[in-house]
């Protein structure tokens, strides 16, 4: 059995060195849904779910959304994005760090392991862009 939860938040990011315009500093409201997967609960109060919609919001919320909302997320390798970062900490401003440019790639697969981290079911992620561009990571699929 698999269900899925939707959050939105929104970002600024950039791709030092790429070749397009989002080699510039731009923003994305982004589109997360997160799949989880497993047996249905037998018995208790959560009878009848693979887990409670709330507790998935929760987990969520606290180790994706609250950190990634509005805040600069940028490749901490990269010495230009991190150097930015560390202008705007200077000034009290959010950000984020990853291991890698910031694509949606990278932060499906980064959102996936920092969920299973914390012990949740997650099957699938899926982190939509734009409206018409997504990227998804499932292990061990293609």
């Amino acid at each position: 059995m698999k269900v899925v939860k939707i959050f939105t938040f929104d970002s600024s990011h950039l791709l030092d060195g790429h070749d397009g315009k989002c080699k510039n500093l731009h923003g994305h409201t982004y589109k997360l849904e997160v799949e989880v997967s497993g047996e249905l609960i037998e018995s208790g109060p959560k009878e009848g779910m693979v887990l409670d919609f709330g507790d998935l919001k929760k987990i969520v919320q606290r180790e994706i959304i609250d950190k990634m909302d509005h805040a600069f997320l940028y490749n901490r390798l990269n010495e230009r994005e991190r150097s930015i970062a560390q202008m705007l900490e200077g000034w009290s401003m959010k950000t984020y760090p990853l291991e890698q440019r910031t694509t949606a790639e990278v932060m499906s697969k980064h959102i996936f392991h920092v969920l299973k981290a914390h012990q949740l079911p997650v099957t699938r992620v899926r982190l939509w862009e734009t409206p018409t561009s997504y990227s998804e990571y499932e292990p061990n699929v293609g």
